[in-house]
């Protein structure tokens, strides 16, 4: 069986459950904590980097989120596929998987690493830099991202699977301007997508944990409102 090797927090493990999901292909996630020195030791000699999420396929590991999803689609084709067939469509897919990873999941998590340091060792320029890069970021997106459902057409794809997590926690970061309606709009279609759905649940009892909980919208944290499960 396939085994992730993950984090319910992490913006990349969750790209890579989407598209699990997406696939309704069965595989056992497992946590790591890599605040555990013997923890993070162990997952070390599995993939010396020691970076999730890691894909464990019997004897052979997956690193990196655009990689494994090839993988799935490669060697799980009877599985709905995410990237498409057509040469130029794939390049598409391609490129908006890197766009959101790069210039809006990458800006993300360096404004919360600067959350993360104790306040006399934050940078404000680089917070601040952060910042305006998200907001480049959403400019490029609602100028380009055309009238589709999802990122490339029709189709979920690759792309949306990396749109998802990169978007939620950015627009937690650095909500983009009320007259993106072109972004607000896509991402209320990614976040009503069951496969999304499924990875918030998920994380919802971990939300506390996250550095600007108290900024994640109401509507995100009501099951865990309604009695969720404190995690071990």
């Amino acid at each position: 069986m396939l085994v992730l090797h993950q984090h319910p927090l992490s913006s990349y493990c969750w790209k890579a459950l989407i598209a699990l999901y997406e696939k309704d292909l069965p595989f056992e996630a497992r946590r790591v904590d890599l605040g555990n020195p013997d923890v993070r030791a162990a997952f070390a000699r599995l993939w010396p980097s020691a970076k999730i999420p890691l894909l464990q396929d019997g004897d052979r590991v997956v690193p990196e989120t655009s990689i494994m999803i090839e993988y799935l689609d490669l060697h799980f084709p009877e599985s709905p596929r995410l990237l498409p067939e057509a040469a130029e469509a794939r390049l598409q897919v391609r490129l908006w998987d890197r766009l959101f990873d790069q210039y809006v999941m990458t800006p993300m998590q360096r404004f919360i690493a600067q959350r993360l340091r104790p306040d006399a060792a934050r940078d404000p320029l680089a917070s601040e830099a952060a910042l305006d890069d998200l907001l480049k970021a959403y400019e490029l997106i609602e100028s380009r991202l055309g009238g589709d459902t999802w990122a490339v057409g029709e189709t979920f794809t690759l792309a949306d699977c990396a749109a998802a997590p990169a978007l939620f926690y950015a627009f937690i970061v650095q909500p983009p301007p009320a007259t993106h309606r072109v972004l607000h709009e896509y991402f209320e279609r990614l976040m009503a997508r069951a496969s999304m759905q499924r990875v918030l649940r998920e994380a919802q009892p971990w939300f506390r944990y996250f550095p600007l909980n108290d900024r994640i919208p109401a509507r995100f944290l009501d099951p865990l409102n309604g009695g969720g499960t404190a995690p071990a």
